[in-house]
């Protein structure tokens, strides 16, 4: 009997172990609670931007985003009285042009030297949507305008890009200069579209990749934001 009753409570003790998570070494490893491991976060955002599903991939969320911003476009612009001054307000870096391949290169980390190389090279691609976005806003007669977090020692270098990415016209192009680099994103690229409406426009669509692209006043009649879980931009 008291053979049976030791057995009996040396179970319950391994019992409340195993609830409790701590097995012994030989069955399973302590594990302590911990953030998502890096490594493993990286897998998942290289198989996210490479995979081809048409949902929960990187090219079909832009895709369906860009659609929406260019069936918004539309119906404001067909509806536009006549003489109103209508505007387009695009972020540039993983909206109108992507940095993929500096992005990857760096491990998804920031080196300052790195990018500013990668900029001068003019190298980076459009983004099919967005393109597709600012060619329907050129159809209509709506007037682009390109607010980036980029400096103003960059700007021939980022118009270039533009450029032979497709972004052939525009009717302004904001960088941040001396004056801004104390500010915000947030109060620097709203400052920008201060301008913008106080020109007389009417900003029907503003597009980013990160929230700081679109937050603040004055706010866009609507605002689309593009997926990009590779960097966060306060």
């Amino acid at each position: 009997m008291p053979s049976r009753r030791l057995l009996i409570f040396s179970i319950l003790i391994f019992a409340s172990l195993v609830s409790q998570g701590q097995t012994t070494p030989t069955n399973r490893a302590l594990v302590p609670q911990e953030p998502p491991n890096l490594g493993k976060l990286k897998t998942r955002l290289l198989a996210y931007h490479n995979c081809t599903a048409n949902h929960g991939c990187y090219t079909a969320d832009l895709d369906r985003q860009s659609d929406l911003a260019i069936s918004i476009l539309r119906r404001r612009a067909a509806g536009a009285k006549p003489g109103e001054k209508l505007a387009l307000v695009l972020d540039i870096d993983e909206t109108a042009l992507s940095n993929w391949d500096e992005e990857t290169q760096d491990d998804f980390g920031y080196i300052a030297k790195d990018w500013n190389d990668w900029v001068d090279k003019k190298q980076a691609r459009a983004i099919a949507g967005t393109l597709r976005l600012y060619k329907e806003a050129v159809a209509h007669g709506v007037s682009a305008f390109f607010i980036t977090g980029r400096g103003e020692s960059q700007r021939d270098a980022t118009a270039d890009n533009l450029k032979s990415a497709g972004y052939d016209q525009w009717a302004g192009l904001a960088l941040r200069g001396p004056h801004s680099k104390e500010q915000s994103v947030r109060e620097y690229k709203s400052g920008e579209r201060k301008k913008i409406v106080d020109a007389g426009y009417h900003i029907i669509l503003n597009v980013g990749d990160q929230l700081s692209d679109l937050n603040g006043n004055p706010q866009a009649e609507r605002s689309i934001k593009l997926p990009n879980p590779f960097y966060y931009i306060p």
